[in-house]
C-alpha cells in the first residue's frame, strides 16, 4: 500500500495544526497495529507528511492517556516517555534512521546499520550534534510532564528533518517526483503506567527495528 508524501510549495508551519490548511491535502498515517504485550491502552496516534528540496516534514497528532515525559536532552532514552517515532530508510546507502521524539519534544535519533545493534559493534551509530542540528522541533506540551497525566490529553508534535542529513549518513540525493524509500512509525511508552506498542505497519514483537516490515514512502 505505501504512503505518498505530498509536494509543497511552501514550507508548513509545523505549529499550525493537524487539521489546518497547511496539512489538509496530505495523506494520513494511522499508528494503530497494536502489539498484545501491551497493557491496553489504545492511544489514537496519527502522522501526515510532506516534502519540498529542503527537507522532510511532519506532523503527529495524539490522543492519548498515562502521560508522562522525563527525558530532558538529545539522545536520552525518550522510548521509555510517552513517544512517537518515525524510521526512515533512503533509497540507496546502509540501513536506517531511527528517529524518537517524546512528546515533549526530546529526541534520540541513531543511524542504525545493522538491525541486530551489537554492544560494542560499529552496527549503531547515534547521530551527531552537527548532523542532528538542522532539526526543528515544535510540540503542544510543556518540556517536562511529571507526575503522569492519566486523564485523556491531545498533543501534536511537529518536525522538520533536512534532506542535508539523509546526504551525510546515506549519500542520498535530494528525493524527486517518484523517488521511493521505505520506513515506518510507531507509538509507545515503555515506562509509563500503561506501557503500549503500535505502528503503522505490523512487526513480529516489541521491537521496531525490523526494517523488512518497513513499507514503501513515495514521494509525490
Amino acid at each position: 500500500m505505501g504512503y505518498l508524501i505530498c509536494r509543497t510549495s511552501t514550507p508548513p508551519e509545523l505549529s499550525a495544526g493537524f487539521d489546518s490548511d497547511a496539512w489538509k491535502k496530505c495523506g494520513t498515517i494511522r499508528v494503530a497495529c497494536f502489539r498484545p504485550e501491551g497493557s491496553g491502552h489504545r492511544p489514537e496516534t496519527r502522522l501526515k507528511l510532506q516534502y519540498d528540496n529542503a527537507g522532510l516534514y511532519g506532523l503527529f497528532s495524539v490522543r492519548d492517556r498515562f502521560v508522562r515525559c522525563v527525558a530532558e536532552r538529545f539522545q536520552d532514552m525518550v522510548c521509555g516517555d510517552s513517544c512517537i517515532e518515525l524510521f526512515v530508510q533512503p533509497a540507496i546507502g546502509t540501513g536506517y534512521v531511527n528517529f524518537e521524539f517524546n512528546a515533549s519534544g526530546v529526541l534520540l535519533a541513531h543511524h542504525v546499520m545493522d538491525r541486530r545493534r551489537r554492544p560494542g559493534s560499529d552496527d549503531v551509530r547515534p547521530l551527531s550534534d552537527q548532523e542532528a542540528e538542522g532539526i526543528r522541533i515544535f510540540h503542544t506540551l510543556p518540556n517536562r510532564v511529571e507526575p503522569e497525566i492519566a486523564e485523556a490529553t491531545d498533543y501534536e508534535l511537529g518536525f522538520f528533518i533536512p534532506f542535508a542529513l539523509f546526504e551525510k549518513t546515506h549519500h542520498a540525493p535530494v528525493p524527486v517526483s517518484g523517488t521511493v524509500w521505505r520506513g515506518n512509525a510507531f507509538k509507545c511508552g515503555d515506562n509509563t503506567s500503561h506501557p503500549h506498542w503500535a505502528s503503522w505497519r505490523p512487526v513480529r514483537r516489541v521491537n521496531f527495528h525490523e526494517p523488512d516490515c518497513f513499507d514503501i514512502l513515495e514521494f509525490e
